[in-house]
C-alpha cells in the first residue's frame, strides 16, 4: 500500500470501513475529472464519490484505471438520484452506474436524495436488493434528516451504513448526527469547507497559524476529530495535496469548542 494511503484513518460503520477522507467529483467532468482521480489516488486518496447526477462516473472509472492502483484498496461511493428510486428504476440506475464504473460492484451506494412522491419502504427495498445481488457492498443514504434516517434504519432488511449530508463547520448538523450514531451509521459530510467560505474566516485562519496550516485545512481537521467522512472537491493538483495534508495535527479541545461556535 501507498504510504501515504496509511496515514488516513478508516470510519468503522454496521461492518463498512470507509477511508475518511476522498475526493468528491461533483462538477468535475471529462479529461479534467479523471486526471483529478488519477492524481488524488496516486497521492494516497483511497475514497472517491461520485453519483449517477455528476455524469461523470465513466471518468471516474478511467482515473481509478490510469492511476495504477488496485481496485481492491479505494473504496468507491456512488448515488442513485431521487427521479430513480422506483424499484425498477433503482436497480437499472445501480446497473448502470457499475457498468461506467467498469467495476463489479460499488462499495457503496446511495439514495442521493429522499423522494417523497415515492414510498420510502420501497425505495428500502430496492436499495437493500442492490447489495444482495451483488451490485453494492454496503448501502445507505443522503440528505435524510432525523426523521428520515430513523425511518429507513427500520425499514432496511440490509445494514445501512451511511448518511451523506451538507456538514461544514458553519452548518450544525447534531440531531442528524446522534440519529445516525444510535443506529450505528457513519457521517459523510459533503461541503466540508462550503464552497471555500472557510479559506476566508478569521477563527480558521487563526487557529491554522498556530500549526502552519491554511484555514480550509483546520475545517477538515475540524470535522475529521468530529468523527466525519469528509469529501472535499477540488480540480486544482495543489488543492488535492492541501487537503489531503490534515493528518500530521490534531485541535486541542478548546479549539474544537470555538469552531463549533460558528455553526449556525
Amino acid at each position: 500500500m501507498n504510504a501515504s494511503a496509511a496515514l488516513v484513518p478508516v470510519v468503522e460503520a454496521n461492518g463498512a470501513r470507509i477511508p475518511a477522507l476522498g475526493l468528491g467529483t461533483w462538477a468535475l467532468r471529462g479529461r479534467t475529472c479523471a486526471r483529478m482521480v488519477e492524481e488524488a489516488l496516486r497521492l494516497g486518496y483511497r475514497h472517491i464519490d461520485t453519483a449517477e447526477m455528476y455524469e461523470n462516473e465513466h471518468e471516474v472509472g478511467e482515473g481509478l484505471r490510469g492511476s495504477g492502483v488496485p481496485r481492491e484498496e479505494v473504496f468507491i461511493t456512488t448515488k442513485v438520484w431521487s427521479s430513480n428510486l422506483a424499484p425498477d428504476d433503482l436497480a437499472r440506475s445501480a446497473n448502470q452506474s457499475v457498468a461506467k464504473l467498469k467495476v463489479r460492484q460499488v462499495d457503496l451506494l446511495l439514495i442521493h436524495w429522499p423522494n417523497p412522491r415515492i414510498p420510502l419502504a420501497q425505495t428500502i427495498a430496492a436499495l437493500c436488493k442492490a447489495k444482495s445481488d451483488g451490485l453494492a457492498r454496503h448501502v445507505g443514504v443522503s440528505n435524510f434528516d432525523t426523521k428520515l434516517v430513523n425511518e429507513a434504519v427500520r425499514l432496511a432488511t440490509e445494514p445501512l451504513v451511511n448518511d451523506q449530508i451538507e456538514w461544514n463547520p458553519f452548518v450544525d448538523q447534531s440531531a442528524t448526527r446522534r440519529a445516525c450514531h444510535k443506529s450505528g451509521l457513519s457521517v459523510t459530510a459533503y461541503s466540508p469547507v462550503a464552497k471555500g467560505r472557510a479559506a476566508n474566516n478569521k477563527t480558521l485562519a487563526a487557529i491554522g497559524g498556530r500549526y502552519g496550516k491554511t484555514a480550509t485545512q483546520v475545517a477538515l481537521r475540524f470535522l475529521l476529530q468530529e468523527g466525519a467522512i469528509v469529501i472535499p472537491r477540488t480540480s486544482r493538483s495543489e488543492r488535492l495535496a492541501e487537503n489531503f495534508a490534515v493528518f500530521d495535527f490534531t485541535l486541542g479541545a478548546a479549539e474544537v469548542t470555538e469552531i463549533r461556535k460558528l455553526a449556525r
